[in-house]
């Protein structure tokens, strides 16, 4: 029993540490956003030697919203001997597949591939075929509910004027923010996660990461780097990781800011929450210790790193950590008070540490002028509670396959809006 009180405890001891790192982290990125020097994306270079772009927008049964993305790629102002549109049809069976035709018909620049029969579905998949026939130096990535502005193709193409650069993010805003509670509260996460993390990361020349829409990659670089890995969900993380192991970074656009449709329906953003989670976690699994090895990254940028692929994990820690209080104080070998306070410390640490935390959330909300929004903040506790949960099983997902190495579905997210 006493070897397993010391294991308990010294688990704890690490969880704490681990919390603390995060919290740490979280508060450096909100004073930097608040009070440091910020870096500025490549908005300001003028330059009509733009490259040739693809832009491909994977598809599963998408036509509540295939029309909406389409008109508004229609009308980018890129210039058209540089420019195609690939909507890559995954095994749709709704109309999805006559929409891109009728489209096709249209615009010579809209090229449809279709993926049906034996074709193994999946967004990781539907990229691999479409960057083999795709014809531009750079790939930008949309998911079909993205509604892109005008000129946005271009401000992501003039980052990779810096031949440094391997891929370019911009920021997600939701449409349908005020539709319900969980629509706001995703509202929230996103401004925190993008007008905050995201930005200050980039500016302390840290890890910003690719999200796999709103975003661009050299199609060079991961044709070298052998497409994406068909048994990973987050092949956006995945290419992060790849680009940073190898000497190239992520540029981030903070004023590209691109429309998408959040989840209206909390079993929905389960689903999608868990594959985040599991996708996630692969990469984690995959990556960290070539992170480590990588002689292209200083000790901030593989510390950064390694926080950022543990962040689906962490969770799970947690819940493991609740798990270990329970059981010392069952056996007697912990005080209620110390229990309490540890408990205390737990579930507090996501309002102030991970998941869209408070103080990082309230600085973006000012920084966006949404001051209004603030007084949500303390409903973010019911997205803790749901984050601890769905990302939890994500990392049992990512475990098991790990050891089983079984292949992986793609589980789409449902849509909600009215059709066209």
């Amino acid at each position: 029993m006493g070897v397993l009180t010391v294991v308990l405890k010294g688990y704890l001891l690490f969880l704490v540490f681990l919390l603390l790192l995060y919290t740490t982290r979280h508060y450096i990125f909100t004073l930097n956003r608040a009070f440091g020097k910020q870096r500025f994306y490549y908005q300001d270079i003028m330059d009509s030697d733009l490259p040739s772009v693809s832009v491909l927008v994977p598809m599963h049964n998408e036509e509540k919203v295939a029309r909406f993305i389409l008109d508004r790629l229609v009308v980018t102002d890129y210039p058209r001997d540089r420019y195609e549109v690939i909507p890559i049809n995954d095994h749709s069976t709704d109309a999805t597949k006559e929409i891109l035709e009728e489209y096709a018909s249209k615009y010579e620049f809209i090229k449809p591939l279709h993926r049906y029969g034996d074709l193994p579905r999946g967004k990781q998949n539907g990229l691999n075929d479409a960057l083999k026939v795709a014809k531009g130096d750079v790939i930008i990535v949309y998911d079909a509910d993205y509604l892109p502005s005008r000129g946005q193709i271009k401000i992501l193409a003039n980052a990779f004027k810096d031949p440094e650069v391997g891929a370019v993010m911009g920021r997600v805003v939701s449409i349908n923010a005020g539709k319900n509670l969980l629509t706001r509260l995703l509202d929230m996460e996103r401004a925190g996660g993008y007008q905050v993390d995201q930005q200050a990361r980039y500016n302390l020349n840290l890890i910003p990461q690719y999200g796999g829409t709103v975003g661009g990659y050299r199609r060079s670089l991961v044709l070298r780097f052998g497409g994406f890995d068909p048994n990973i969900l987050a092949e956006d993380t995945e290419l992060t990781f790849k680009l940073y192991i190898n000497g190239y970074k992520v540029a981030y656009a903070n004023i590209a800011e691109c429309y998408e449709e959040a989840p209206e329906d909390w079993k929905v953003r389960a689903k999608q929450l868990r594959r985040w989670s599991r996708g996630h976690n692969q990469v984690m699994f995959k990556y960290l210790i070539p992170l480590w090895k990588s002689r292209h990254l200083n000790f901030f940028q593989k510390l950064d790193g390694t926080l950022l692929l543990m962040i689906y994990m962490q969770p799970f820690l947690i819940l493991l950590g609740l798990l270990c209080s329970l059981v010392l104080f069952f056996l007697g070998d912990m005080e209620i008070y110390t229990t309490t306070l540890t408990l205390l410390f737990l579930f507090s640490h996501n309002a102030f540490g991970n998941f869209a935390p408070f103080f990082q959330i309230g600085m973006a909300l000012v920084l966006d002028g949404s001051r209004e929004k603030i007084l949500l903040l303390p409903l973010m506790f019911f997205s803790f509670i749901f984050n601890l949960i769905y990302a939890s099983l994500g990392f049992v997902d990512a475990v098991i396959d790990l050891l089983t190495k079984r292949s992986v579905v793609w589980q789409k997210t449902e849509r909600f809006r009215e059709n066209a």
